[in-house]
């Protein structure tokens, strides 16, 4: 895992977002973050560890959440940008975020936590958490990558049991307990023994001689079935036949008892075929004339009433008429007074618009007498403004000339200068530190090469021989490993029994007990040896491709720096020629040049300015005096207007004498007397308009009465004729027709009989007694059906279904023998499958059994979780030796306790807890770097990260140094490596790092050494 980017805000001390950029920080190999105590260095590792698992060091993931939030901000927020996987080729970001609730601020919402990666050009989520991502849990990271304060020696401190359990954990040596296996495998073999068993045993009662027997079985009953068939088809024939017969006789008995009961109807039909001939004939025609007759009866009786109406309103109409004349003609009378009183209401309103017009004839002269004044001021008040103008126009005039072009042009070139100066300063800068660092470098590849061995050509064909050499150790210790593993077993061997391995019975020479463990012992110490010798050459050869890629980036920078130079310096030439040109050969003319330029700009723009706004204030002025004048003269016109307005309306007024008191009144006054006026005038003319529309009509009804008077005389008369020839024509029609009863006649009229429904019924009755009795003549003339006998029929029935029942059987159980045939086939062929499975397990089980034994508990776990501390110790000596100057190492016993061996008293060992602290902590330092290791080839990665947070304090000096020399040496193994400390003589010996310093404002606040 390396890291890319952190942004924390909220966290802890850190009020404000911070960023911490360990892009640029990794690059350099080691790097620290320092800071006062409490400045909040320990928290980018909180950070870090709630970004990827969501929760601290510090604090419980619950209960404890709201103090980590800042009490000055109201959320949390940490995105962690990292490289992970094979190789780390994949981008993460891991973001987590919490808010303050909102109804109780002292509690924490739950926080969100979510993992992203970049994939094609975007960050897309993912539902995998840090221990997918990373392949190791928590309590696992802190040991092996980031090491939070305080936990430095927790690897160290772990019982052998923890200590085994991790390396089973991160490594996967659970892929070694093979007793779990093979325990699983012989269960299953068992199980699946069992079963086999179970198959075998309901398969017991099958055999070729019992399939022989069902087969014979079979034959016999196919023959009586053939037969069963036969008589099967010839009753049917035959039955088949006399249901037809039975099925006419029945149809000949339904017919007859259709024919008896249609016979039983026939006189009813009669009885409505009569009374249907009746009724269409009184219908068709005696009906029309008798509704006629009733019809005229009817109007006679409605005329006779409407005569003796009219008669009775034509006294009323006279009456009526006489009094509605005498009204009209008095409201005729009063309307003629209508134009005098009229032309009074005129004169009154021009006496209202009289009085308007001379109220505004005083407001135009009072406006006049006002705007005159005023009008006079402000055009004495523009003349002043216009002197002014000119005085300022005069002193711009006498200034001199300023170019703006000329002044812009040159300030630009002036920046220009400035600005290539101080580039080229740092150009030069940089590229004597590109020249030192090239030096460097080279030195470096020189004694890289000098390392080689005089036989080998290059650090690749080191690192093949290498190899070579650790095959060869190794190919050795494996057949001693294996010697000892069957010399194990060989007591157990005895004449005549077989051998658990291979399974012979004969044992001729057997290997005799003798312990090859020291050879072992040597045999692994010199392949660690030489595996270290190994990590050294590829340590150098990684070292060597780190320095050739720094060197050829630095070729590169510095060729693009020398390129930036000569743009710079050609600039700069081109600005001098330029200068020259307008006679300015020094930087002090020029500031000077562009000084005076700047101040005869400065003076004539002021001016300028100062003209503009005198000129606004002139234009001002003008346009507030124009509209003044505009508006005396519109006050002029308009009192003009208002005085001829006024006289014209005195000579409009017709009666002055009438008129004259009413312009002492009020116009209110005036009003409220033409309304008045108006309203009578208007209802008498209303009054009269109705009265003569009234009159209009009642005259009109008296004319409209009298005609009617004359027409229903008429009616009445032309009625009691048709009614007399109507009468005579009904009386003939009767004795015609033979209806001499004319109440029944009538009574025929009225009859609610359905003409066409009844016809229908009539015909369809005839229909279906015609076709009763030709079906009856038919069936009586086919064979057989008048000598039909149920009982026969019956007979035969019974037979048949007797047959077919028999046919059924016969089928069933020839069906069941031919199914039992197949079964017993498809289980012989299976009996014999299965018996040769059950001799296949149960030789592997036996075998599973044996190897169940062998590997019994985890012994052979717990053997290589030894192989890998012991590994883990070796490579852990190789910086702990160094940094207590070959005067300790460590060991690990066969239980997993760490020792110390003390060279310095005799090579005794002793307790790895009596070391002193400064000891302590250099070796938790060397094995904490010993299990980097290991996790980085565990997951393939070229480069991995080690951050260790620990103040340093219990070391000397001289240990201080040596612990800066092997970090410092990490960075040649390319390795990345951080660094948390307050310690001033690491910070004086690492060249880059980021200061943490706390602000009482703004909070935790981080600069950078670059």
């Amino acid at each position: 895992m390396i890291p890319v980017r952190l942004e924390i805000e909220g966290l802890y001390s850190y009020r404000e977002k911070q960023t911490v950029e360990f892009e640029t920080l990794t690059a350099a190999g080691l790097f620290g973050i320092f800071g006062a105590v409490g400045s909040g260095k320990s928290s980018i590792l909180e950070g870090i560890l709630l970004a990827l698992y969501g929760s601290t060091e510090r604090l419980a993931a619950t209960g404890e959440r709201s103090s980590m939030l800042n009490l000055q901000s109201d959320h949390l927020l940490i995105n962690f940008t990292f490289r992970a996987g094979k190789n780390n080729a994949q981008t993460y970001l891991a973001r987590y975020s919490a808010k303050r609730n909102k109804k109780d601020q002292e509690k924490i919402d739950t926080g969100e936590h979510v993992f992203y990666w970049f994939k094609e050009g975007q960050w897309e989520a993912i539902a995998e958490k840090a221990e997918t991502v990373l392949g190791m849990s928590k309590e696992h990271f802190k040991q092996t990558i980031i090491i939070p304060q305080g936990k430095f020696r927790e690897f160290i401190d772990q019982s052998p049991k923890e200590r085994a359990d991790m390396m089973q954990q991160l490594f996967g040596l659970e892929r070694f307990d093979l007793s779990a296996k093979a325990g699983e495998l012989r269960k299953a073999a068992e199980l699946e023994k069992t079963r086999l068993k179970a198959l075998l045993d309901n398969l017991e009662g099958i055999s070729s001689e019992s399939l022989s027997e069902k087969r014979q079985e079979t034959a016999d009953l196919e023959t009586e079935n053939q037969k069963a068939i036969q008589a099967l088809k010839e009753a049917e024939e035959e039955y088949r036949k006399l249901e037809l017969t039975r099925k006419s006789f029945l149809q000949l008995e339904e017919i007859k008892t259709q024919l008896v009961h249609l016979e039983q109807k026939s006189s009813e039909i009669e009885e409505k075929r009569q009374l249907h001939k009746e009724f269409i004939t009184a219908k068709t025609y005696l009906r029309p004339v008798w509704d006629q007759l009733q019809d005229r009866k009817k109007d006679l009786e409605k005329y006779e009433v409407s005569l003796t109406d009219c008669e009775r309103f034509k006294e009323g109409f006279v009456k009526e008429i006489a009094q509605l004349e005498a009204e009209e003609l008095e409201l005729r009378k009063k309307n003629e007074e209508r134009p005098a009183r009229e032309a009074k209401i005129r004169d009154l309103r021009k006496v209202i618009e009289i009085q308007e017009l001379s109220q505004k004839q005083e407001a135009a002269q009072k406006q006049m007498e006002t705007l005159q004044p005023e009008l006079e001021a402000k055009k004495a008040e523009l003349l002043q403004v216009e002197l002014a103008i000119q005085q300022l126009e005069n002193q711009s005039e006498t200034l001199p000339s300023a170019d703006p072009e000329l002044l812009s042009e040159l300030k630009s070139i002036q920046n220009q200068l400035k600005t290539n100066e101080e580039r080229m300063k740092d150009l030069l800068r940089i590229k004597g530190n590109f020249e030192q660092e090239e030096k460097k470098i080279r030195t470096l590849l020189t004694e890289i090469n000098q390392q080689i061995p005089a036989g080998e050509k290059s650090l690749e064909s080191w690192t093949q021989t290498q190899k070579s050499v650790i095959f060869t150790i190794e190919t050795e210790r494996e057949k001693l490993l294996r010697k000892q593993g069957l010399n194990t077993h060989a007591h157990l061997l005895t004449d005549g029994e077989p051998c658990p391995l291979c399974g012979s019975l004969e044992h001729p020479l057997p290997l005799e007990g003798q312990s090859d463990e020291k050879e072992i012992k040597a045999k692994e110490l010199e392949i660690s040896k030489e595996k270290d010798n190994l990590e050294k050459i590829l340590a150098l050869i990684q070292r060597e491709k780190v320095e050739q890629n720094n060197l050829e980036n630095l070729g590169r920078n510095l060729q693009d720096k020398l390129k930036e130079i000569k743009i710079i310096e050609g600039q700069q030439a081109d600005f001098w020629k330029k200068l020259k040109q307008k006679t300015i050969p020094t930087e002090v003319e020029l500031a000077e040049h562009i000084s005076l330029l700047a101040q005869a700009h400065s003076q004539k723009e002021s001016l300028t300015r100062q003209i503009q706004t005198q000129r606004k204030a002139w234009n001002l002025g003008r346009e507030i005096a124009e509209n003044a004048e505009k508006q005396l003269q519109s006050a002029q016109i308009a009192a003009q207007d208002v005085s001829s307005r006024i006289q014209s309306k005195q000579e409009e007024i017709k009666d002055p004498t009438f008129c004259k008191p009413f312009f002492q009144k009020e116009p209110l006054f005036i009003q409220t007397a033409i309304a008045k006026v108006e309203r009578d005038i208007e209802e008498a003319a209303e009054l009269l308009e109705g009265k003569r529309k009234h009159l209009q009509e009642r005259k009109t009804a008296q004319t409209r009465n009298l005609s009617d008077i004359e027409n229903y005389r008429k009616l009445i008369e032309e009625n009691r004729e048709k009614i007399s020839l109507l009468s005579t024509e009904f009386e003939r029609l009767k004795s015609e027709y033979g209806f001499l009863d004319e109440p029944g006649l009538i009574r025929l009229f009225h009859h609610s009989l359905d003409a066409e429904k009844t016809a229908l019924e009539i015909q369809q009755f005839d229909q279906k007694l015609a076709i009763t009795r030709s079906k009856m003549s038919d069936l009586q003339a086919e064979a057989g059906v008048l000598s039909f006998s149920e009982e026969v029929f019956q007979s035969k029935k019974e037979k048949l279904e007797h047959l077919r029942e028999q046919s059924k059987t016969l089928q069933n159980q020839l069906l069941l023998l031919q199914e039992s045939i197949k079964e017993m086939k498809q289980k012989l062929e299976e009996k014999e499958k299965l018996s040769q499975s059950f001799l296949e397990i149960e030789s592997r089980e036996t075998g599973l059994r044996e190897l169940e034994r062998l590997f019994f508990g985890k012994g052979f776990v717990k053997y290589v979780s030894s192989i890998y501390l012991r590994e883990l110790c070796n490579t852990a000596n190789l910086r702990f030796m160094k940094l207590t100057k070959n005067s300790l190492s460590l060991e690990i016993d066969d239980n997993n306790t760490f020792w110390v061996v003390d060279y310095l008293n005799g090579g005794k060992k002793r307790l790895l807890k009596t070391l002193s602290g400064g000891q302590t902590f250099q070796a938790s330092l060397c094995l904490a770097l010993a299990l980097a290791e290991k996790v980085k080839a565990l997951n393939q990665a070229d480069q991995s990260f080690f951050f260790l947070d620990e103040g340093f304090g219990a070391l000397d000096r001289n240990s201080l140094r040596v612990v800066f020399e092997t970090l410092k040496a990490l960075r040649h193994e390319n390795r990345v490596v951080g660094i948390i400390s307050h310690v001033e003589e690491l910070q004086q010996e690492i060249g880059v790092f980021a200061q943490i310093e706390l602000d009482a404002e703004r909070g935790s606040q981080i600069r950078y050494s670059y």
